[in-house]
């Protein structure tokens, strides 16, 4: 009989899940996982109010865990806690949200990898393991071209008042809020990075507009000129992406890409196809 396996991929915003029992994939998303913004209970409530009510009385035998913010040991180390407690008997392999972008992107192929979601990073992949790491700094210090970014300078733009008559009325059209209901979420409220990720959408729905251009290009120009261009061996191996972010603007990820003369590799919304094969 072939290992009941179940693999999760967890970002800030959602988490990806797989059973996978023989050639039968069942593929489920829940509220995403981050221990830099959740505690092992709060973990736990998520696991046990909306995965093992699907899972039923599945026995699962392996689970491999790809999570954001587990590059820190202590995260970790509660990461680890709370899947052995909702998993009992379950072989547990825990790794970072970059490295399962590195295996769905790469396989056993080298390859600068990129995440561009609701936050950002980057590494070489030697085909084995990560050997070189540009981690972001979360969406206050950095998560250079992530949603969070992207959304915070949509943000700028309107509350400075830089954005011309038509913008600012699509934007009022669209969002109903005002400045000190955007204060009060960014500062006060909890889970401000995908609060600010939300705004992104903004650029998405009003693409061709010379400003929405602008700030998408200096967005992903900055994660390029922070991350990727770390990478000496950028320029001898593909460079893929993974993310919501990446996959929205894959017209101009290439765009870029071509401008530094490096070579395109994958870009995927969700990185899980690749685990799946990866682990199949």
């Amino acid at each position: 009989m072939p290992t009941i396996k179940l693999i999760a991929d967890s970002g800030s915003t959602k988490t990806e899940w797989c059973l996978i029992k023989g050639r039968k994939k069942t593929v489920f998303i829940t509220t995403g996982m981050s221990p830099y913004f959740l505690n092992g209970s709060q973990m736990i409530e998520i696991i046990e109010r909306e995965v093992l009510p699907i899972l039923k009385k599945v026995k699962i035998e392996e689970l491999f865990y790809y999570g954001t913010g587990c590059g820190n040991p202590e995260n970790l180390n509660m990461v680890r806690k709370v899947l052995a407690h909702c998993f009992q008997g379950v072989k547990i392999h825990i790794d970072t949200d970059i490295t399962g972008a590195a295996r769905a992107l790469c396989g056993k192929d080298k390859g600068v990898v990129c995440i561009l979601g609701t936050g950002s990073s980057a590494c070489y992949y030697n085909g084995k393991k990560i050997v070189k790491n540009s981690p972001g700094l979360g969406y206050v210090l950095g998560d250079e071209g992530s949603g969070a970014y992207m959304g915070k300078k949509v943000i700028q733009h309107y509350l400075y008042e830089i954005f011309d008559g038509d913008l600012r009325a699509r934007f009022d059209a669209r969002y109903v809020t005002s400045a000190p209901e955007i204060l009060n979420s960014v500062y006060k409220e909890p889970f401000a990075n995908r609060y600010l990720a939300g705004f992104a959408l903004f650029l998405s729905e009003n693409r061709g507009h010379y400003m929405i251009e602008n700030i998408i290009e200096d967005s992903l120009h900055d994660f390029f000129n922070t991350h990727v261009n770390r990478f000496k061996e950028n320029r001898k191996v593909p460079v893929h992406f993974t993310g919501g972010v990446a996959f929205g603007f894959k017209d101009l990820l290439g765009q870029i890409v071509a401008s530094y003369e490096l070579i395109q590799g994958n870009i995927l919304r969700n990185p899980m196809d690749g685990l799946i094969q990866y682990h199949s």
